[in-house]
């Protein structure tokens, strides 16, 4: 059978190029360039946005299964077309893929990591086979359930840049076994490792005097870590099985790891890119996960527990290099050790604070308040209603019982419910601008969920994944910008009033919102685009129609780079400072302060510079704008539900933003709207207060003041310059406006 591959003609590249400008935020060129931009060693430079988009373009168009199979020229030419459709779409910042297909996309690294596309994943803390996946331990039939299964999935995922939601509700946490031994762990490494002083300092052994004193001995386990992400994930899971019978095979309680030949501190990584850690990261993070279950022997491992486990694992994965590790911990909404286990000030700032956690709940929940008072104390935790998940695609479309049954949690923003195993897969339209551009919205959406589609028949590493994944093919096209679209298109907010009325459970007195009848006929429009082009490339592919497939990501990088606002919030503020740290090194720094913008030494960080750009909102000076700082809790409520009854059959994310004299609204939202929003997380708005603070409102003049003090375009400088350095990026960014998502 003869493949076909579709490749974007350079003069229709050049074309576009010339014709559309794309719509850069003014923090959008210098977010591209150093967060999703690909050093191109053969010109010794990072990538330019029309490069970018056509390694994006191009790695997702080819993932067509119908390409492997002798295509027909009608399939070619279908395919070629809609390649330069994307191209133009994307390249105009009318829509972009999420982050990670920004940064991964037609690289070498998609072709062989197949999960490398998928930016969050979910699993299940309770014992599991690995099946046929990439990662088996040897010492198990593949068959064989086993409690490290999961904690390798997170590592792994966490490893390859995805961020992982996990369920430690009771009854997952009920079907791990009580742990029947306790292991004598030791961590050895060679002298000749440039990492020896520092991981004996950790508690590792000298390997030569280990050998001296162990040579007559067999009553251990030794494992020689090879360099790789499966050797340090395969380390955990020895360590972890040890601990009971089942999964200990040997019967031995000691466990030797080898960690000589782990690559030093600062080396390259080589396929997700960035510098390694060197092993003293993983020598804390394992002899810190064997204290955790061995005071466990006799009994069984808790919800805190397992969260701890996976929360180490997040902080070993964040140590040294590019990756940002995304977690969210789901709980039982009764398990109050759970709830209250980041009151441990000392292991929150060890290590708990690697995940956001939330509770799951269903339609009897009524024990809002203790929730509520945990949020205003701390701003957790979120909310997961998981019968709402289970049994109701949009809101407006009534029950459907079971109609996504499998559902037993989400992935770290809360904007996608998901199986175990089963991953978010995102694409981000932003309509106003798309609107702004000449684009029928209907092809845009067309566009979205075709791309969105062919990510799902990506070849997956693990047996769990790639069954659900098949099963479902869930998608989720997403819009941001959605308050400046519906501003543009309505004149106003889509909220225009409440009208009094009764809860027909309760009884009790409620503020109904009333919607723009217009805003509602936009979202169910584009809903239905989205619903009629899955329809149709599913029959044409030969697949399951997608259990799902609309939502509203939180956003972040992706919404700076066409200057939107993010997911459904609304701006911080009309005019505002925001604050960007880039290394000290960085050769963007000299083309930014000859363009005039002002920069100083961070004083959280060294080797960091704080770099201000002043930011206007669309629609700033609308006498209808409203800003995460003036608009009220109950109108943000009141969007989430909207979108979420008429838009997203998936969910919703979320990030309520309250002022400290509207706390104690809280429960009563919560149980206003328990029937409709699938999750919710909410924080205090903290304005400016900061020092440096990311974000800080400011007026008008003041915009104008720094405004003109900026002359010059950034990119034409740094192009000018020709300064380019490989592995430079931006400090502390992310995916997602609430801060939980990796940004690629």
């Amino acid at each position: 059978m003869k493949n076909a591959r579709i490749s974007l003609d350079q003069a229709y590249i050049d074309q576009v190029k010339q014709n559309v400008s794309p719509h850069w935020g003014e923090l959008g060129w210098v977010t591209y360039k150093r967060t999703y931009a690909r050093w191109l060693p053969e010109y010794n430079r990072a990538e330019e946005w029309d490069e970018t988009v056509k390694r994006v373009v191009e790695g997702n168009i080819n993932l067509d299964p119908r390409l492997t199979d002798s295509p027909s020229e009608d399939v070619v030419e279908e395919l070629t077309d809609e390649a330069k459709r994307l191209f133009k779409l994307i390249y105009g910042l009318a829509s972009t893929p999420s982050g990670r297909n920004l940064w991964v996309s037609g690289t070498d690294y998609q072709r062989r990591n197949g999960d490398s596309l998928n930016n969050c994943w979910f699993i299940a803390i309770k014992p599991q086979k690995y099946g046929d996946s990439h990662i088996v331990p040897d010492y198990l039939d593949k068959n064989q359930e086993a409690l490290s299964m999961p904690f390798s999935f997170v590592f792994d995922q966490l490893m390859k840049g995805g961020g992982v939601g996990f369920s430690v509700v009771q009854d997952n946490i009920q079907k791990i076994p009580s742990v029947d031994n306790k292991i004598d762990l030791t961590i050895v490494i060679d002298k000749a490792s440039a990492s020896y002083d520092d991981s004996v300092k950790l508690g590792a052994t000298d390997k030569s005097e280990w050998v001296k004193q162990n040579q007559n001995s067999d009553d251990y386990i030794y494992y020689n870590l090879p360099d790789t992400r499966e050797g340090w994930v395969l380390a955990n899971a020895r360590l972890i099985d040890m601990h009971f019978k089942e999964t200990n095979p040997e019967n031995k309680q000691k466990l030797v790891l080898d960690i000589s030949g782990i690559r030093p501190y600062g080396a390259k990584i080589h396929g997700f890119g960035g510098t390694a850690s060197g092993p003293m990261p993983l020598v804390e993070m394992l002899f810190e996960i064997n204290d955790i279950i061995n005071n466990r022997v006799g009994t069984k491992i808790t919800s805190v527990d397992g969260t701890d486990i996976c929360n180490l694992i997040g902080k070993t994965v964040v140590a040294g290099n590019v990756r940002r590790s995304a977690e969210l911990a789901l709980g039982s909404n009764d398990d109050q050790d759970f709830i209250t286990m980041k009151q441990d000030k000392d292991k929150l700032y060890h290590h708990r604070w690697a995940s956001n956690n939330s509770v799951a709940i269903d339609a009897k929940f009524d024990g809002y308040e203790p929730i509520a008072a945990g949020i205003r104390e701390n701003g957790e935790p979120g909310v997961v209603n998981l019968d709402l998940s289970r049994n109701y695609g949009r809101i407006i479309d009534g029950y459907q019982e079971g109609i996504d049954g499998e559902v037993e949690g989400t992935n770290p923003c809360g904007e996608i419910s998901l199986a175990n195993g089963e991953p978010c897969n995102l694409f981000e339209v932003f309509p106003y601008i798309a609107e702004e551009q000449g684009w029928d919205l209907k092809e845009v959406f067309k566009l979205a969920t075709r791309y969105t589609k062919r990510v799902t028949f990506s070849e997956y590493d693990w047996e769990v994944s790639r069954n659900i994944i098949y099963k479902n093919r869930r998608i989720g096209v997403s819009m941001s910008g959605i308050q400046d679209w519906l501003l543009n298109d309505l004149g106003h907010r889509v909220v225009t009033g409440f009208e009094d009325s009764i809860d027909e459970e309760t009884g009790a007195k409620i503020k109904k919102p009333i919607y723009d009848p217009k805003g509602i006929k936009m979202v169910e429009e584009a809903y239905q685009a989205v619903i009629d082009a899955d329809q149709d490339y599913s029959k044409a592919l030969n697949c399951n129609p997608s259990i799902k497939h609309t939502t509203v990501k939180p956003s972040g990088t992706v919404a700076k780079l066409a200057g939107a606002s993010e997911g459904m919030h609304f701006h911080y503020a009309g005019y505002l400072i925001q604050r960007i740290r880039f290394q000290a090194s960085d050769p963007l720094l000299k083309a930014l302060d000859a363009c005039g913008y002002y920069s100083e030494p961070d004083i959280y960080s060294p080797n960091t510079i704080c770099v201000e750009f002043p930011l206007r909102a669309a629609h700033a000076d609308s006498k209808n704008f409203a800003s995460a700082g003036t608009v009220s809790i109950e109108e943000q409520f009141a969007t989430q539900a909207f979108l979420q009854t008429y838009w997203s059959d998936n969910a919703v994310s979320c990030t309520v933003t309250f002022q400290s004299d509207e706390g104690d609204k809280i429960t009563s939202l919560f149980k206003q709207y328990r029937n409709v929003i699938k999750s919710t997380s909410l924080l205090p708005y903290y304005g400016g207060s900061l020092e440096q603070a990311p974000k800080e409102p400011i007026d008008k003049e003041t915009y104008e003041e720094r405004k003109a003090k900026i002359s010059g375009d950034v990119a034409t400088v740094f192009a000018e310059q020709h300064d380019d350095q490989k592995d430079i990026e931006l400090v502390d960014q992310t995916d997602c406006e609430s801060g939980a998502c990796p940004v690629k």
